[in-house]
């Protein structure tokens, strides 16, 4: 039942997040083994966003781990069971609680000793900031301690990076890339030169945006249309942007196709500007939207076409689903 639950799930999240992106890049996924243990290591941008897409767009089926808050009440506890996240306490939840850590590393170990996949946020938090942070202990403290288990088990750490075009808005890109892996069994059991490794590995794949001059970089990076989800080039530009000073002519926001789009779906944008202003972190906006959607479409598109069969109009019904989902996938937001 576990099983049906969580694959149902990933097919419909899959299709969901498809339509909510207008364009979903996936890269390296050659570089994704089979057969092994696997290790995820990933950067954290966009909070639940950031695992939906790696869970439905590498190929795998990965065990994650999630911050501890978000398990209080016993049905999500059970929910985020179904769908494979384990807990992990942070300080702030209490230095008691952080004993409770060694439970979920067992269990993420146990996934890796089965040759199961681990995903795990490398960073320790998300942000919204286009940059690598400093790697946490957490990935490989779990990494040696299922090679002190079993030294021959066959495990690989597997770097990813995820760039979005545009945090906060539907109809903007995503490109998800794989790196080449790495053998953990090679730095055994030196954390640091791991942690570093690791880190190296991420590096050229994630866009960085010096934070000395972030606003400033950013927005001329999306003035001169910029592929923010490419580091190479944003890093060409940034490392030529003295020469880059003229705006190209005529660039033009994409606002037509969303406002014609939220038009169609007046209710769900309603149910977000109700929702909006209670989201106090930015990394969380569209995990909301993108749940408000989840829910929300079907039962628009259902509301929709009851009411008007029930006043013997399905003609009508019909015309305006069909508009409604022609502007839904026609929906574009630029980079921000």
């Amino acid at each position: 039942m576990k099983y049906i639950v969580n694959e149902t799930l990933r097919i419909i999240v899959k299709i969901a997040l498809n339509i909510y992106y207008k364009n979903i890049y996936v890269e390296g996924k050659n570089n994704i083994p089979k057969g092994k243990a696997i290790l995820m290591v990933s950067n954290h941008q966009n909070a639940l966003i950031d695992p939906l897409l790696l869970a439905t767009h590498a190929g795998l089926k990965p065990y994650f781990l999630t911050r501890a808050s978000v398990f209080g009440s016993p049905f999500v506890a059970k929910l985020l069971d179904y769908i494979q996240m384990f807990p992990i306490y942070r300080v702030r939840d209490g230095v008691k609680n952080m004993e409770k850590n060694q439970i979920t590393f067992d269990k993420s170990v146990n996934v890796l000793l089965k040759k199961g996949t681990m995903l795990i946020f490398g960073e320790g938090s998300h942000s919204t900031l286009r940059n690598l942070r400093s790697l946490k202990k957490g990935f490989s403290r779990i990494a040696f301690q299922a090679l002190e288990k079993d030294d021959a088990l066959d495990l690989v750490i597997l770097p990813v990076a995820i760039n979005y075009s545009n945090h906060n808005h539907s109809g903007s890109n995503v490109r998800i890339s794989f790196g080449e892996v790495i053998d953990p069994k090679e730095y055994f059991p030196n954390h640091d030169a791991l942690i570093k490794a690791t880190s190296a590995s991420l590096a050229p794949m994630i866009v960085d945006i010096p934070e000395q001059s972030y606003q400033e970089d950013l927005q001329s990076l999306i003035d001169h249309k910029i592929d923010l989800t490419s580091p190479k080039a944003v890093s060409d530009f940034l490392n030529h942007k003295s020469s880059s000073k003229r705006l190209p002519k005529n660039v033009k926001k994409p606002y037509l196709r969303n406002k014609l789009m939220k038009l169609f779906h007046l209710p769900i944008y309603w149910v977000w500007l109700w929702m909006s202003p209670k989201v106090k972190d930015i990394a969380f906006i569209a995990t909301f939207k993108f749940v408000i959607g989840l829910v929300g479409l079907p039962l628009w598109y259902m509301l929709l076409y009851t009411s008007f069969s029930t006043l013997g109009h399905k003609d009508w019904a019909f015309s305006f689903l069909f508009l409604a989902v022609i502007f839904l996938f026609a929906n574009k937001n630029g980079q921000k």
